[in-house]
């Protein structure tokens, strides 16, 4: 297993998950709703922050790897569904959401896997719905996590919820189009 700085970030975001849930659980004596909600949002955004270094350094770095290549995209998928669980826990987002965002991970995971045993993988290689996805969830989750209302003006709950119902439908648009990109692969490879 290789070690190199965007290796040690990915390490990060993975570390990052039982902090975002954490926080949430300190008591109130510590810091307020407020104050848990805002560290909660930091903790996620610099997470979603070392998701776009990590692959920018290791480029520029050239230190690309296959275990980095695999790591990455683990670390972006348990942060987001540990974000979700916790949002799911707190009442601030819909059952649908998190069962439709999770499902499609684990479903498109599942599929590259089988593409990549198949010799198919780059059929479902990411693509810019796919990264759409990801940036629609990323910036979603911080307003729910806030929660509040920011500088007198801004509904965090209200604009987080539209947010992420605009991820929920990239997210099924996603899978539809891997799902697509690979059927014809997967045409009289099915047993």
């Amino acid at each position: 297993m290789p070690f190199n700085l965007p290796i040690a970030l990915t390490w990060l975001r993975v570390a990052a998950i039982p902090l975002l849930v954490v926080v949430f659980y300190l008591p109130n004596s510590w810091f307020t709703p407020f104050e848990k909600n805002i560290i909660a949002a930091v903790i996620f955004i610099s997470a979603a922050i070392t998701d776009w270094l990590d692959g920018f350094l290791a480029r520029r770095l050239k230190q690309e790897s296959a275990f980095g290549q695999f790591l990455d995209p683990v670390a972006d998928k348990l942060i987001v569904a540990a974000a979700l669980l916790v949002l799911l826990n707190m009442d601030r987002v819909q059952v649908w959401v998190a069962l439709v965002i999770i499902g499609r991970e684990i479903t498109i995971s599942a599929l590259r896997e089988w593409m990549a045993l198949l010799g198919a993988g780059k059929s479902v290689a990411v693509h810019m719905v796919g990264k759409l996805k990801t940036t629609a969830q990323l910036v979603a989750i911080p307003f729910l996590l806030i929660n509040d209302t920011l500088f007198g003006w801004l509904d965090c709950a209200k604009l987080g919820t539209w947010l992420i119902w605009v991820a929920a439908f990239l997210t099924l648009w996603s899978m539809f189009y891997y799902l697509k990109k690979a059927l014809p692969q997967l045409v009289g490879k099915i047993d």
